[in-house]
């Protein structure tokens, strides 16, 4: 049995498609932020970096999905932390880890209740 969306579960999915590329380029971002850490480069840059790459995302989940968009902004709260670097990568990664599943969640749940059944009912004999 296959099954399609509803127009308000297809915006849903498109933000949350939208949203996990977002999440994907933060994702590079922190890691390239993990390499300079262990290259012991400077790593001054990249906070501004995930700032701009991660406020975008928070506008994009507010309105449908705002535990997540509060995530995503908890993200972003914690790259601007000071403190050592170690602990800011590992809560980086963290968060990023968090998002990716609640989006994955927020899918599944969208599937859920917003899928209609292809078949139709059966002709009466």
């Amino acid at each position: 049995m296959a099954s399609q969306l509803d127009g308000a579960g297809q915006m849903k999915m498109v933000t949350l498609d939208e949203a996990l590329i977002h999440l994907q380029r933060v994702h590079a971002i922190v890691e390239r932020y993990g390499i300079a850490v262990r290259n012991q480069q400077e790593t001054g840059s990249f906070r501004m970096q995930i700032t701009r790459a991660a406020t975008p995302l928070v506008g994009m989940l507010k309105s449908n999905f705002g535990q997540i968009a509060d995530l995503v902004s908890a993200l972003i709260l914690a790259s601007t932390r000071g403190g050592g670097e170690q602990a800011k990568l590992r809560a980086l990664r963290e968060y990023v880890a968090q998002v990716r599943t609640q989006l994955e969640i927020a899918t599944t749940k969208v599937k859920e209740k917003h899928g209609l059944s292809d078949q139709s009912p059966a002709p009466p004999r």
